[in-house]
């Protein structure tokens, strides 16, 4: 029987659409699920969500446990899920918003680059690494499937400093096609899977690097769609970033707009409604579902007639191509081990992977064309730096990838980041280890 353990299962929304999808899967139906999280009642809220899909679904039969004991919800693991949050909205993300703000620093999501970026992973990645050396110990050949952000950072640690076989996923490069016909307003006329394309580079700034109809190629036609577009719209800052840079962008634009230094600036306060950029997005979302969470939950949890559609999260597909040998693909963010060329070595790129019953295998790119290479370079100098600073303690560390990020370094001065990195690490307190 396949083992499937979801670490912070407490996500409840996530966990329907990740292991709803198990339970559709006939490979997976029968799985034995174990659900850990530190939250209890988050935790036996999921509980009861599942165990109504399970029953209402005409072919699941898993066997759906929590578990109090980590280590225990892990021993025997095929498969893991990570999809934790350390220090979650209250006190840590509040604090990764509001300091910086003392600084004159906005931030729109603050969950992969930028300050946000960097202590996210900081206070991350110990916790990962502690339950990766007990997958190392109870579950030693299991998949570790990351979806907790920023996903290049935390799966770059993860397998710089275990044997864990790992990869990250995320949700953008499966919509990225049908979202940009959406933002082009030609997602009627043209459907998504008429289309053939290739997409690589880094999580949340991979490239729509080729996109074919017919074996004609299509992307003269969306430059042009894409340049008669008045501004300011959802998706300004990436039809920018294709008109300056001639390629677009898998992740969003609330996203994107701080993993540059073009757009959020003090100097040029208009650029924030010439670009629609929404600052302090990312809290805005998590207040609305904290206050949205009561209402959900009876639609979620206390419905005993509640059924789920198998959505496009790639974990299913990936059990289920390892289980049966069936190949599919996926997007995932590996080491860049000779795949992409012009990146360093040992990155974290997003590359296309064949998964089968020999596992996850990144397929080779070659060299991005030059000017993706050199803006994926500035996020990932920021990357490898923060890494380094979680492997090895080194507070300096931390200095020096927050004055490489893009953002930061175009807003405050190199004393000003100190002084923030500081005031940072102090105001999370036991979130963090300590760093000399």
């Amino acid at each position: 029987m396949v083992k499937i353990t979801f670490i912070g299962a407490g996500s409840t929304i996530f966990a329907k659409n990740v292991l709803g999808d198990a339970m559709l899967t006939p490979s997976l139906s029968h799985a034995d699920i174990a659900l850990y999280d530190i939250n209890q009642q988050r935790l036996r809220e999921s509980e009861l969500m599942l165990k109504t899909i399970n029953k209402n679904a005409n072919h699941s039969r898993a066997k759906i446990r929590t578990y109090q004991d980590r280590k225990e919800a892990l021993t025997g693991a095929d498969f893991v899920i990570n999809a934790i949050q350390v220090g979650g909205y209250q006190p840590s993300t509040v604090i990764d918003f509001e300091i910086p703000k003392k600084y004159g620093l906005r931030q729109t999501i603050g969950d992969t680059m930028g300050i946000g970026g960097i202590f996210r992973t900081l206070r991350t990645l110990p916790v990962m690494l502690e339950f990766a050396r007990e997958m190392e110990e109870v579950c030693p050949q299991a998949w570790l499937l990351n979806y907790t952000n920023p996903m290049a950072m935390l799966t770059m640690g993860i397998l710089k400093a275990t044997k864990i076989k790992t990869v990250g996923l995320c949700h953008s490069v499966q919509v990225c096609v049908s979202d940009l016909f959406k933002q082009l307003g030609i997602s009627e006329q043209y459907q998504a899977e008429e289309f053939q394309w290739k997409i690589a580079g880094i999580n949340h700034m991979a490239f729509l690097l080729e996109l074919t109809k017919d074996g004609k190629d299509f992307y003269p036609k969306i430059r042009e769609l894409a340049a008669a577009k008045p501004h300011p719209h959802q998706d300004s800052v990436r039809f920018e970033l294709m008109k300056r840079f001639g390629y677009y962008i898998t992740e969003s634009s609330e996203h994107n707009a701080e993993y540059h230094p073009y757009f959020i600036k003090k100097l040029y306060p208009e650029l924030i409604d010439d670009f629609d950029i929404p600052l302090d997005e990312y809290l805005r979302r998590c207040e609305n579902q904290i206050n949205d969470w009561s209402q959900m939950r009876e639609s979620i949890v206390m419905n005993g007639e509640l059924t789920h559609t198998r959505s496009n999260e790639y974990a299913s597909y990936i059990m289920d191509s390892i289980v049966t040998g069936t190949p599919s693909v996926i997007a995932g963010n590996v080491l860049n081990k000779g795949l992409i060329t012009n990146l360093p070595e040992d990155c974290c790129v997003e590359v296309p992977c064949l998964v089968d019953k020999n596992g996850i295998q990144p397929t080779y790119i070659g060299r991005l064309p030059t000017q993706l290479a050199a803006l994926n370079r500035t996020n990932i100098n920021v990357q490898e730096l923060t890494v380094e600073a979680a492997l090895t303690f080194d507070r300096s560390k931390i200095y020096q990838a927050a004055y490489l990020d893009p953002h930061l370094s175009s807003e405050l001065s190199l004393e000003a980041i100190t002084c923030l990195v500081d005031e940072l690490i102090e105001a999370h307190g036991d979130y963090l280890p300590e760093y000399k």
